[in-house]
């Protein structure tokens, strides 16, 4: 019996482990969708709330914003996201740090035009205090 136990205890501790991640990594595509609703909803308390104080946002045009600069933009007047739609997204957890990457695509209104935006993006999420929050974002062209 003893045997058997150590033949698939790898097992077992394996699939734990490997849930526990794809729990993380749940948390964490739920923060990403929860940042993008808060775009799309211009929603400072929401998008402060997802991010940290340091945070550094790259935009694909080279633009750099920190976090009172992003918010101020994403929630003002001079433009308006009205969806964004996210697609081939991959999330990998290393203990309290998860790295994003997927394709954006939006329909904003900037400064009065229409504009549609495609692009890549590199994020870098932390858990802090039991919360995923947004460190690091750079959009790229694709």
């Amino acid at each position: 019996m003893k045997k058997i136990i150590y033949v698939f205890l790898p097992f077992f501790v394996y699939a734990f482990a490997a849930k526990a991640q794809s729990t993380e990594e749940a948390k964490v595509a739920a923060a990403v969708e929860a940042l993008n609703k808060a775009l799309v909803n211009a929603d400072k308390n929401v998008l402060d709330s997802l991010t940290f104080e340091e945070l550094s946002y790259g935009h694909s045009t080279g633009k750099f914003e920190n976090k009172t600069q992003f918010i101020a933009a994403a929630a003002g007047a001079n433009i308006d996201y009205l969806s964004i739609d996210i697609s081939d997204q991959t999330i990998r957890v290393i203990e309290k740090t998860a790295v994003v990457r997927n394709m954006f695509a939006a329909k904003i209104i900037s400064e009065g035009k229409p504009l549609e935006v495609k692009i890549a993006t590199l994020m870098i999420w932390q858990k802090h205090k039991g919360k995923w929050k947004l460190l690091a974002r750079q959009g790229f062209k694709i």
